[in-house]
C-alpha cells in the first residue's frame, strides 16, 4: 500500500488523511475454495475456518451468507474482537485471548503461515486452512459468491438462492455500482485528504442513494422478488449509517431514518432472520470510534443513536415479493 493511501476499514495501522481522494487498496489474496479444487483448496466440510467481526461491513457480509445457507456445520466461524491493534486482529474475546480452534491470538500468525512477511492489510473475512492455519482467502466479494455457487452441495434444505444465474449479470451490475458509491464511497466521505475530493465523494454518494431509493419505491428488492447478493451488499452500509457514517464520516445530508424508502427496506432486512441477528451495532461504533484516531482522536464511543426503531413496522410486504422465495428462513439462534 502506498503511503499516499489510507488503509481501508478492516485493515490496521493508522488512518492517514492525505491531500487527495481516498482509494481502497483492493490487492487481496485472491486463492479461491473451489468444488473442483483448482487452486489446492478443494471444498471439504470442517476444514476452513472463516475469521471475522461484527464491528467490520465486509466480514458482516460473509456472516450473514453463512448463516442464510446454514453453512455453520461445514464452515466454522472465529469471532475478533471490535477493535485491534496496529497491526492485526486479535481474537480478545476467547479465553487467553486464543482461537480455540486455530490456536492464535492474532489473526496476522495466519496471514505470516501463508505468506512470511506478508506486508498488506490483516484484513477481515479471511478464511483459513484448519490443518496448515495458513489463510487461503481475504478476498471478501468472492468469498461470499464462492459460499452462494461453490459450496451449494452443504447448503440447508430451503436456503435461499441468493445469486441465481438468471439475474447474476444485473446483481453484478448493481452490485458494482452500490460499491463504487455507497459501500466505499462513506468511506471516500470519511477519509478524504482535501474539501474538494469530500465534497465530490459527498455527492457520489447521497445521488447513489437517491437512486436506489427511486429503484426501490416499486420493489421490495433490488434485483428480483428475494432476497440476494445485492441486498446483502448494501445492508451492511445501511445499518451503519445512522450510527457511525451520519457523524463520523460526515455523511449528514440526512440520515438513513430520514430517507424513508430506504429505511423501511433497510428495516425489512433487518426482522429478516439471518439480517438483524447477525448485527452488532455494539461492535460496530466501538470499531470505528475506536480505532479511527485520526477522525476520533478521544476514542469516545457515542452512546446514541436509539436503536429501538429498527423493529418497528416496515410496510415493505405490500410491494411483494418473498425474502426466501420457495424456501424457509434460518432456525433462530439459539
Amino acid at each position: 500500500m502506498s503511503d499516499q493511501q489510507a488503509p481501508q476499514a478492516g485493515e490496521q495501522g493508522s488512518y492517514v488523511l492525505v491531500n487527495q481522494p481516498y482509494e481502497r487498496d483492493t490487492r487481496y489474496i485472491e486463492t479461491r475454495i473451489t468444488a473442483d479444487g483448482a487452486d489446492g483448496y478443494p471444498v471439504e466440510p470442517g476444514r476452513y475456518r472463516l475469521v471475522v467481526s461484527y464491528a467490520c461491513p465486509w466480514a458482516n457480509r460473509s456472516i450473514i451468507v453463512r448463516r442464510l445457507l446454514g453453512l455453520e456445520k461445514v464452515i466454522s466461524m472465529g469471532v475478533c474482537g471490535p477493535t485491534h491493534d496496529k497491526r492485526s486482529w486479535t481474537f480478545d474475546l476467547d479465553p487467553g485471548g486464543v482461537d480455540p480452534v486455530l490456536g492464535i491470538p492474532r489473526l496476522a500468525d495466519a496471514y505470516f503461515a501463508r505468506i512470511p512477511g506478508y506486508e498488506k492489510g490483516i484484513t477481515v473475512p479471511a478464511i483459513v486452512d484448519v490443518p496448515s492455519g495458513a489463510v487461503v482467502t481475504n478476498n471478501f466479494p468472492q468469498i461470499t459468491l464462492d459460499f452462494e455457487t461453490e459450496w451449494a452441495p452443504y447448503h440447508r434444505p430451503g436456503a435461499p438462492v441468493l445469486y441465481p444465474e438468471e439475474l447474476r449479470e444485473e446483481i453484478d451490475a448493481v452490485n458494482a455500482v452500490v460499491y463504487r458509491d455507497v459501500n466505499n464511497g462513506v468511506y471516500r466521505c470519511g477519509f478524504a485528504g482535501s474539501q474538494d475530493a469530500y465534497d465530490a465523494a459527498y455527492d457520489q454518494l447521497f445521488s447513489r442513494l437517491d437512486w436506489l431509493s427511486e429503484r426501490l419505491a416499486d420493489q421490495r428488492y433490488l434485483v428480483g422478488e428475494t432476497i440476494t447478493e445485492a441486498d446483502i451488499r448494501l445492508f451492511t452500509t445501511l445499518t451503519r449509517f445512522d450510527p457511525v457514517y451520519h457523524g463520523h464520516f460526515k455523511c449528514n445530508r440526512q440520515k438513513l431514518s430520514e430517507m424513508p424508502v430506504l429505511w423501511a427496506y433497510a428495516r425489512d432486512l433487518f426482522q429478516t432472520p439471518g439480517f438483524g441477528d447477525c448485527t452488532d451495532f455494539d461492535h460496530i461504533k466501538r470499531h470505528y470510534y475506536q480505532v479511527h484516531r485520526d477522525i476520533n482522536p478521544s476514542g469516545i464511543v457515542p452512546k446514541g443513536p436509539d436503536l429501538a426503531n429498527w423493529h418497528t413496522p416496515h410496510g415493505r410486504e405490500k410491494l411483494g415479493g418473498e425474502p426466501f422465495g420457495d424456501g424457509e428462513p434460518p432456525a433462530p439462534l439459539d
